[in-house]
């Protein structure tokens, strides 16, 4: 059954219909979550309002759309609510290659942390919008234009966020091998 069809079962009174929306979506936008807010709790509450905000808002939605792009970019607001309002820095997993960066992987120091967790601390770093295109990009492996699709900026504004974080990592790397 299509996503269109599911909403105009629900649209209809089915409200358990909605589950099927649920279990289609959950594991996947489950993960961009964790990506974007750095810990699985806050990531199940943002997925689990989103859901709400989704089904709350089902007649807003356009058959016309897509519906796994107008859930996501609820999603994504969901998540830049919670990130606007952690105190906390958690760490986030994100399959970024260092060598992408024009990082030397060489072997820290002993009391050194590994590459990979300098570059998830260096993820944190970023401003929001940049951590986000990276993940959005990397983790997601999503084209510029399902990015735009998702977050409502350009596909040039996607690309120069990409830039510009990527730069930045590179900068917070090299600063922290050289301690």
């Amino acid at each position: 059954m299509t996503d269109a069809a599911v909403v105009r079962r629900v649209l209809e009174g089915d409200v358990d219909a909605f589950a099927m929306l649920v279990d289609r979506y959950s594991d996947r936008y489950a993960r961009y979550a964790v990506h974007m807010v750095g810990n699985r709790e806050d990531a199940e509450e943002a997925l689990q309002d989103a859901f709400v905000r989704a089904y709350r808002s089902l007649g807003q939605y356009r058959e016309e759309e897509r519906f796994a792009a107008w859930l996501y970019r609820i999603l994504v607001n969901q998540c830049r609510t919670v990130v606007a309002k952690q105190r906390r820095r958690d760490r986030t997993f994100l399959e970024l290659d260092p060598a992408e960066l024009d990082v030397e992987a060489d072997a820290p120091a002993d009391d050194a942390l590994p590459l990979r967790d300098q570059l998830e601390r260096a993820l944190q770093q970023l401003p929001p919008d940049q951590r986000e295109a990276v993940v959005l990009k990397y983790s997601e492996d999503l084209s510029y234009e399902d990015m735009a699709a998702i977050t409502g900026a350009g596909v040039s504004a996607l690309k120069m966020r990409v830039k510009r974080a990527f730069a930045r990592l590179r900068e917070l790397l090299q600063e922290a091998t050289c301690v």
